[in-house]
């Protein structure tokens, strides 16, 4: 069984696939749409003059071009030693890898993450018919017990590594591997 959360599920899906060493797979947090488009989402409350320098450097790098010259400010998303990651990333969209399984999956998702949606969930579902859907109430996207999507009341979350996963989602993994034997 292959796991695989957040970013890391596009990678997953893609390795997944013909793979005779992977019977099933598991998208924990996974997004389900195309990496340009959820940025896009992400910055879109930011200032007109912000995301008029930035929209289109994500769309050349969509295109698979590099950017020159990136402002340094912007260097934490586009300095140019992560550009061909981004170029290699940009080039998928979730729900084509997806429904190109032919292996049992479960698509999990905690209804408190605030970095991954429910919508995105319901896309890699739909996208993949004969996958299993798992929504978790109260559960963000550390997979952490959490009542809230308030930012700032998750971060102590975020930050404690003492606290146990969500019993809901571990239990939901059990039962699917149990049904794999």
């Amino acid at each position: 069984v292959l796991f695989r959360s957040s970013e890391g599920s596009l990678l997953g899906m893609i390795a997944a696939e013909n793979n005779k060493f992977v019977n099933a797979f598991v998208s924990i947090a996974g997004a389900g749409r195309p990496a340009d488009e959820i940025l896009k989402e992400q910055l879109d409350k930011a200032p007109k003059d912000v995301k008029d320098v930035i929209f289109p450097m994500i769309d050349t790098l969509k295109k698979g071009d590099t950017v020159g010259n990136v402002p340094v400010i912007f260097y934490g998303l586009f300095r140019p030693s992560v550009q061909p990651y981004m170029i290699s990333w940009l080039k998928y969209n979730p729900q084509t890898e997806i429904k190109k399984l032919e292996i049992p999956v479960l698509i999990l998702q905690g209804l408190t993450d605030v970095q991954v949606k429910e919508t995105d969930a319901n896309l890699l579902s739909k996208a993949q018919p004969k996958a299993e859907l798992k929504l978790i109430k109260n559960m963000n996207h550390v997979l952490k017990d959490c009542d809230t999507t308030d930012k700032e009341k998750q971060k102590p979350i975020y930050s404690n590594p003492d606290l146990p996963l969500n019993k809901e989602f571990t239990a939901d993994v059990i039962d699917f591997i149990k049904k794999l034997k």
